[in-house]
């Protein structure tokens, strides 16, 4: 590590080199992240395959309502999740929040995995295997977030932006790789089971790898310091609650910034693959193995552009990169919405949905940036949940104001919710910078 000494005489550390421990956490967190957005992007890349075996097929209106049920449980139930795994990360460690979730997602896995059809057990098995979905929801939330805050709260700047957006990216090669093999199965009829038993065993041995962790240092040490604060003046240590870095409150404008920068992607993740990557369907006859199989190569180009990203962001602050993309966003969504009004090739939709990918914006590599602005005891909680209040909001906005928009506006009208976002994500980027720089780590 290296120290910086800024104009105003503060100090800044910074890394350019893991060292081992650090090297082994990284690469424990990534296992488990990759792992657990395998395991539940997996259900819903094989959705209809899957629903067929636990939803009642007789009665066809129960069978969607169940469906969509299991789907919408990943993100309405999110919130609760980040009231809870915030609570026990902010307040008991970020160490054990992870080795939690991770058991969590295993224990799923191997009840999904064994668990009988519809047709052996009747509606317990519906009602089984949503409640592993609500599961599989909660504990992918805490996770991700307090696998990313571990880093960002172990490594300095600017290894910090590269380290936590490897973990960052594990969730699109967790979910790229449940593409591929549902694609697999798909093309050659394989047992769905084996990809979930998988899971559910590598997932056992890395909740049990992960207890080798120790507790995020930026964390453990400002509670440290606080216990030492009070046991020096004589206090009760059980009144850390009360002290002044337990109440530090948070800016409203911070979290109102977090949550514009964290609904872009959401928004435009439907926009990708679900809303123009369904045209290959409804418009051009494809099969649903057809579109798996496109949507996989646009993931794996998506995936090839965020780790180029990061590993840039080692020389250019994360800031100055989704500030650049911002703008290019913006003047590239409508000439993306011309060509979409003019298409009439499926080859054209790929070749549109690689362009989208390319000009699209989300949040890494910057996630560690916005992190720190959050107070450390109130981190976790509150990054948590505004990133699930995110998915809700995008996700039933985008879904069903797709449908109105561009029945009036045909095309076009998908401006309407995404231009707006892009408005918001560009000055929240402005927000945060400002931030940075009154904070000193703008270098």
């Amino acid at each position: 590590m290296s120290r910086t000494v800024t104009e105003d005489g503060r100090i800044i550390t910074t890394q350019t080199h893991l060292t081992r421990e650090q090297k082994e956490a990284v690469g424990l967190l990534s296992m488990g992240t990759f792992l657990e957005y395998f395991d539940l992007m997996l259900f819903v890349h094989m959705g209809v395959v899957i629903n067929e075996l636990f939803f009642p097929q007789t009665d066809p209106h129960t069978a969607s309502l169940l469906a969509a049920l299991s789907f919408c449980s990943l993100y309405v139930l999110r919130p609760f999740g980040a009231m809870i795994f915030g609570y026990i990360g902010d307040n008991f460690g970020r160490k054990k929040t992870i080795i939690i979730t991770t058991s969590m997602m295993s224990i799923s896995c191997i009840v999904m995995a064994n668990l009988p059809t519809y047709d052996q057990i009747g509606i317990y098995a519906s009602c089984i295997m949503l409640v592993c979905r609500i599961v599989q929801g909660l504990s992918s939330l805490g996770e991700v977030t307090g696998a990313e805050l571990y880093v960002t709260e172990t490594v300095k700047p600017p290894m910090q932006y590269v380290t936590v957006g490897i973990v960052s990216v594990m969730t699109l090669t967790g979910g790229l790789c449940a593409l591929g093999f549902s694609w697999v199965c798909a093309a050659l009829f394989l047992d769905w089971r084996i990809a979930f038993w998988i899971g559910a065993i590598i997932a056992l041995v890395g909740a049990t790898a992960r207890t080798r962790l120790r507790e995020a240092p930026d964390f453990a040490d400002a509670k440290l310091r606080v216990k030492k604060a009070m046991l020096e003046t004589k206090s009760d240590p059980n009144i850390l609650q009360h002290s002044p870095a337990y109440k530090e409150k948070v800016s409203y404008k911070t979290s109102l910034s977090y949550l514009c920068m964290v609904s872009m992607w959401p928004a435009l993740f439907f926009l990708i693959y679900i809303y123009i990557g369904g045209l290959l369907k409804t418009k051009f006859g494809y099969t649903g193995e057809q579109v798996i199989k496109n949507n996989f190569f646009v993931a794996l180009f998506n995936w090839v552009v965020v780790v180029s990203l990061i590993f840039l962001s080692k020389r250019v602050h994360p800031l100055k990169i989704l500030k650049i993309r911002g703008i290019i966003f913006l003047v590239s969504i409508p000439i993306c919405l011309y060509f979409l009004s003019n298409i009439d090739d499926p080859h054209e939709i790929f070749l549109l949905q690689l362009l989208l990918v390319s000009t699209s914006v989300c949040l890494d590599p910057a996630s560690p940036v916005l992190y720190k602005h959050f107070p450390i005891f109130k981190r976790f909680t509150y990054s948590s949940f505004l990133h699930a209040i995110s998915k809700i909001l995008v996700y039933v906005t985008t879904s069903l104001g797709m449908v109105y928009v561009t029945k009036s506006f045909e095309y076009y009208g998908i401006l309407i919710i995404v231009f707006p976002l892009g408005v918001l994500f560009y000055y929240s980027i402005r927000y945060f910078e400002k931030l940075e720089k009154e904070a000193g780590y703008w270098l």
